[in-house]
């Protein structure tokens, strides 16, 4: 939980619009970046990221 005073957070959620983002999407993106920073400079392997694989179809034929 974050304590956050509601003037501040009635701005924030401002701020987001304007910019067309949400608060939480924007918190999102900050944390993330904030770690990955952070594994950066203590040399952790950087989280692999999930590729999910599409089969493709085959063209149906006339």
């Amino acid at each position: 939980m974050v304590r956050i005073d509601d003037e501040t957070w009635t701005d924030y959620g401002k701020l987001c619009a304007e910019e067309g983002t949400s608060r939480a999407d924007d918190m999102r993106r900050h944390v993330h970046a904030r770690v990955t920073a952070w594994r950066k400079t203590e040399g952790i392997e950087p989280k692999k990221r999930r590729v999910v694989k599409i089969p493709r179809r085959k063209p149906e034929s006339d």
